[in-house]
């Protein structure tokens, strides 16, 4: 069966990173994770990667002058890696309009709210700030307009009376990573599909 290469970009503990390369384990599933690559050395993430026989590539944005050619060099990377689709895990960089044209429609991107709501960050503190009564998540295809693009897959989950953000974030984040591999296995079998 062909499976679809996958990279994931990760600046952290990379946990959707760990749920994505456990489904990939399933034979049937259609994406394979190809690589892992950070903005970060210390990003705990890149040693699940590596233990897990994943190649890891390290690209500091310090080290560039520019968003722009931090973004070319990630660029290259991926190209010289085979890699068909890219799935943002925590990655805390927002990409260029240049390098997100250039994979338009292949990067995927994990959101903790239920877009459009709350797009940014504290998304958990804003929803409680609100009296939001439900909260959740949200798989969306990357487009230059921040958290701005299409929504493939959501999950919601109640806002409890006595909720703090970090309790309403770990409710929120079990579901992220029950519907991010949903998501990519979505987006692997449009592309198989095409290509066939």
């Amino acid at each position: 069966m062909r499976k679809v290469r996958t990279a994931i970009l990760i600046s952290g503990r990379g946990s959707n990173m760990m749920a994505l390369v456990d489904a990939a384990r399933a034979a049937g599933y259609p994406a394979e994770i190809v690589c892992v690559l950070s903005n970060r050395a210390d990003a705990k993430g890149l040693e699940f990667a590596a233990t897990n026989g994943i190649s890891t590539k390290v690209i500091d944005h310090k080290a560039y002058a520019t968003r722009e050619a931090c973004d070319a060099a990630i660029d290259v990377y991926m190209r010289s890696m085979m890699v068909e689709v890219i799935a943002l895990a925590g990655f805390m960089r927002v990409l260029s309009a240049d390098f997100i044209a250039g994979w338009d429609g292949r990067i995927l991107n994990i959101h903790p709210s239920l877009l459009p709501a709350y797009k940014g960050l504290h998304t958990h503190e804003r929803a409680l700030a609100d009296g939001a009564k439900v909260a959740g998540c949200s798989v969306h295809l990357v487009t230059p307009e921040l958290d701005g693009g299409p929504v493939l897959l959501q999950a919601e989950v109640p806002v409890l009376p006595h909720d703090t953000p970090a309790m309403l974030a770990a409710r929120v984040l079990a579901e992220e990573h029950r519907i991010y591999p949903q998501a990519l296995a979505w987006l692997a079998n449009r592309i198989i599909e095409d290509r066939e």
